[in-house]
């Protein structure tokens, strides 16, 4: 199973890079972490050892992350050199434990150090789930053939017609204006 995340990590420098990424959990209850390369959350948690994986229900942050808007704030870890994100409703302390290679996706075996809830999840509705997915195709444009972008995305804008919230609304117009600037670079 795969839980869609953000993480954050810092450079050695204390740059912090916020993240969405799909994380998984090991049968030996390590939090895998598998960036693609490159990617600033690999040069991090390589750089550093440590990494917070946070539950988010505002999903402006995965939507912006993907479309330049990286500056949410962030408050310090507890217990490692790291930062969360403030709005977090919960976040997980993780170091880095053990490094299964990989030429494109390396594999990231974590320690959960510490974990906090700070509020609890209503859960989302269906306009937050359609712009968790369409951050998804975005982060695959370069992968995925136009046909099925579109198609896709005409499926998903139902839930934000039908349910979306202002916060909702504001990251799927983010995601839409990436995709067609995207697009337009590429019939360019």
């Amino acid at each position: 199973m795969i839980w869609e995340t953000i993480v954050t990590t810092r450079s050695r420098e204390g740059r912090v890079h916020i993240a969405p990424m799909g994380i998984r959990e090991s049968e030996a209850g390590h939090v895998v972490l598998a960036p693609f390369r490159p990617s600033a959350t690999l040069d991090n948690v390589l750089a550093t050892g440590a990494a917070a994986v946070n539950a988010t229900d505002d999903v402006r942050v995965f939507a912006g992350c993907l479309t330049g808007r990286r500056d949410w704030p962030t408050a310090a870890c507890d217990r490692i050199e790291c930062v969360r994100l403030a709005g977090a409703l919960a976040h997980r302390e993780l170091r880095l434990a053990r490094i299964e290679d990989d030429a494109q996706r390396p594999r990231l075996h974590c320690d959960v150090v510490f974990a906090a809830t700070h509020r609890p999840f209503r859960g989302f509705n269906r306009a937050q789930a359609a712009v968790i997915e369409a951050a998804i195709l975005v982060s695959r444009l370069h992968m995925l053939p136009r046909q099925k972008i579109e198609s896709e995305m005409r499926y998903l804008a139902i839930a934000i017609e039908k349910t979306a919230s202002e916060p909702e609304r504001e990251a799927w117009s983010w995601l839409v204006a990436h995709i067609a600037q995207v697009q337009g670079e590429v019939a360019g």
